[in-house]
């Protein structure tokens, strides 16, 4: 159950989760309970089940299998360090082009819009 003790219950349920896992009462290969009963578990709403979930998942601790559901990820399945190292590094750049786009777009905006206010003085 979702305590209140300030710490978003996804949290929580994140937490209580890993805990299993890393304890051994989910083995790997073992499928999670469905979003509704871990919903119902927890006393939670579908929506913060699914974000704890999410964040076992982006641990690599789960994974997912279309129409079949949630599954502990076993250990030799985790992805490598170097794979991770690779994807942050992908992240990186793909924030940093976003980032000059952006610079780019609010450029045009202040151009566009001061030359706007200069033509609506006249």
């Amino acid at each position: 159950m979702v305590k209140n003790t300030g710490r978003p219950g996804y949290l929580q349920i994140a937490d209580d989760l890993r805990a299993q896992i890393n304890g051994g009462s989910l083995a790997p290969g073992t499928p999670l309970p469905s979003t509704a009963q871990l919903a119902d578990q927890y006393d939670a709403s579908l929506s913060v089940v699914k974000m704890a979930v999410g964040i076992l998942r982006n641990e690599g601790l789960v994974i997912g299998q279309q129409g079949k559901g949630v599954f502990v990820r076993d250990a030799d399945d985790s992805p490598a360090a170097g794979d991770t190292a690779g994807e942050v590094a992908e992240l990186r750049a793909a924030v940093q082009d976003l980032s000059v786009r952006l610079a780019k777009v609010e450029e045009q905006l202040a151009t566009s819009t001061t030359r706007r206010s200069g033509h609506s003085s006249q």
